[in-house]
């Protein structure tokens, strides 16, 4: 009772204390406020990122590289990794990924299955079999199941195909706020496939819809509802109708056996639609290829995405139709996996020569950069440069114009830039000859390699070897002038004879073939390289041209289709002619000190 009543009295002086100070409010005084507006930071959402890998090794560090470069919290990003039955080295390169970033990220979570056997339904590893088909559905579940697990806000389906060249798509994607939303991604090879569909037939299967082409071609920007979108796309696991994204087969289905489609199905049974998104260029997706094919035809595929995006500077995209603009750098490959460069090799030729001016640097890096990654081992010739040429030297060298020669399209003579060039290539020429070079490549520093190059110049020369033994020259790459007058050469499909043709940007020389163009002493009577070489194989359409230069017997074929194009086209932007736009004349002057590209050789 004393205890009691002594702590009553103290809470009594306690409170009149503090009642007298001004710091005790009672009831009646105090304040209700509205609350403010609230100016906390709130964590940006969760993404559990699914990705599914099977022999990509020749694209993950890239697809990792850039994966690493998202403007997106690397807190708030985990990863859900599977990978299987790998006959190459992605193993290796998912576990070098996930020791150096498993404490960068939120969670990683990998599983490998170390069978290097292919399935046994399978007839190689591009081939999507029915068994292939059955573990990729229960994989796509699986990553299904493991966001419901760990709550994430988002999934985003990653195939290990795509390179996401733009580092804001997820901040894109989750701004849309779309249940089943995906990135449009441009083709690696082509102009008409994407990771979406405008339509789908009665069966699920891909159909060509209206409007396909305005939005692949960005003529119309913004998000567009579509029946399909794959290989990357973010789901909305907020919705409480994320419940039924499932990639299991609804009863009684008896359609496809494809893991898109089937989700596909689902999600419109759900009553849902998929969305796509083209406002900005987002990065490149393989095109898938065909069961037959290989994996070192899969990693030549990608080679060839290199290539384009070391030409992204060069090439004017409005030349193939599209307008949209694009700001696009090399692709960068993950610090954190180890690479190595293919071994140099020359093809299976004695020598590969590329022409390069000394005062365009960037070209010559450039074609050191496409060397390197489709494992060429070429020479540089330093090309002889016609602002350097005086008339001492080409006195030297008894250069003379060809009496009567003016440029077909201009009315005028020679260039200085012309004549450099011509010399560039002849010295060459004389190079083979003094090596006995039985076949030498010879490139120009603005060539752009087309697709798989080295399988088709195998390809190309099998049928050379085996239809034409005593070939002088091959065109690699020119500018067909009369197509339409063509034939195929017999016995072969990649082969024709060509017709009047313009440049030298790549062939293949014999050296029975360049003694030939030797043995005109061309020099003495000098026309434009590509107007001798036409000249030679007598398919020039100027006669009296033609009668300077006896024998014209250069037995000269063109590959069909060309294996590499100009990096430009006269009249598109960054366009230059180190050969076309320089002086006819040049008063006489010392040289410059320096080799010329004979000294080189």
């Amino acid at each position: 009772m004393g205890s009691w009543l002594t702590c009553l009295v103290i809470s009594y002086c306690f409170l009149t204390l503090y009642r007298n100070e001004g710091n005790f409010v009672h009831g009646e005084d105090l304040a209700i406020k509205n609350a403010s507006e609230n100016n906390y930071k709130y964590a940006e959402p969760t993404v559990m990122i699914a990705i599914l890998v099977r022999n990509k090794a020749h694209i993950l560090p890239w697809f990792f590289g850039h994966l690493e470069k998202l403007n997106y919290p690397k807190n708030r990003i985990s990863f859900w990794i599977r990978s299987d039955h790998n006959e190459d080295d992605s193993a290796r390169m998912l576990r070098e990924w996930v020791d150096a970033n498993k404490n960068v990220y939120h969670h990683i979570d990998l599983v490998i299955e170390d069978n290097k056997d292919k399935y046994e339904d399978e007839i190689g590893p591009l081939h999507w079999s029915t068994k292939r088909f059955d573990k990729v559905i229960a994989l796509r579940e699986n990553a299904l199941l493991a966001a419901r697990r760990a709550w994430a806000d988002y999934l985003f389906m990653l195939d290990a195909d795509v390179v996401l060249e733009n580092r804001n798509t997820l901040t894109q994607l989750i701004d849309a706020k779309q249940p089943i939303i995906a990135p449009m991604l441009n083709a690696s090879i082509g102009e008409t496939y994407s990771n979406f569909w405008g339509g789908m037939d009665e069966m699920g299967y891909y159909k060509r819809a209206p409007g396909y082409f305005d939005i692949l071609e960005r003529k119309r920007l913004g998000v567009f509802e579509v029946p399909m979108v794959h290989t990357a796309l973010l789901l909305d696991m907020h919705l409480m109708e994320s419940d039924s994204f499932t990639y299991n087969k609804p009863e009684g289905y008896d359609g496809p056996h494809d893991d898109i489609i089937i989700f596909g199905l689902n999600v419109r049974k759900a009553g849902m639609v998929m969305h796509i998104m083209n406002t900005e260029y987002f990065g490149i997706v393989m095109v898938p290829l065909e069961s037959h094919n290989t994996l070192e035809q899969e990693s030549q595929h990608f080679d060839f995405i290199l290539l384009e995006a070391i030409d992204a500077n060069f090439i004017d995209e409005m030349k193939i139709g599209r307008q949209f603009p694009v700001d696009r750098k090399e692709l960068s490959s993950s610090p954190f996996i180890t690479t190595t460069d293919p071994t140099p090799s020359k093809l299976g030729f004695d020598q590969i020569y590329m022409i390069n001016l000394l005062r365009r640097p960037l070209r010559r890096e450039r074609m050191y950069k496409a060397f390197r990654i489709l494992g060429i081992e070429a020479k540089t010739v330093n090309a002889v440069d016609g602002k350097e040429l005086n008339t001492t030297y080409l006195n030297e060298l008894g250069v003379e114009m060809m009496k009567g020669y003016a440029d077909p399209y201009h009315g005028r003579p020679l260039t200085m830039g012309e004549i450099g060039c011509f010399l560039s290539h002849y010295f060459i020429w004389e190079d083979v000859v003094k090596n006995g070079y039985k076949k030498a490549i010879v490139f120009e520093d603005d060539v752009r390699f087309s697709p798989y190059f080295k399988t088709k110049l195998t390809r190309l020369m099998s049928e050379v070897e085996q239809n034409v033994k005593d070939w002088d020259l091959i065109y690699l790459g020119r500018k067909r002038l009369h197509r339409n007058e063509e034939k195929v050469v017999d016995g072969t499909s990649h082969l024709v004879w060509p017709s009047y043709s313009y440049w030298t940007l790549s062939y293949i020389v014999s050296q029975q073939g360049a003694q030939k163009l030797l043995n005109q002493k061309p020099l003495g009577k000098m026309v434009p390289v590509d107007e001798y070489l036409p000249i030679m194989f007598n398919r020039h359409p100027q006669n009296d041209w033609k009668s300077n230069f006896t024998p014209r017997n250069l037995i000269t074929m063109s590959a069909e289709p060309l294996l590499v194009e100009p990096t430009h086209y006269t009249g598109e932007p960054n366009y230059i002619s180190d050969t076309e736009n320089s002086f006819v004349v040049k008063p006489e002057e010392s040289m410059q000190e320096g080799k010329s590209s004979k000294e080189e050789l």
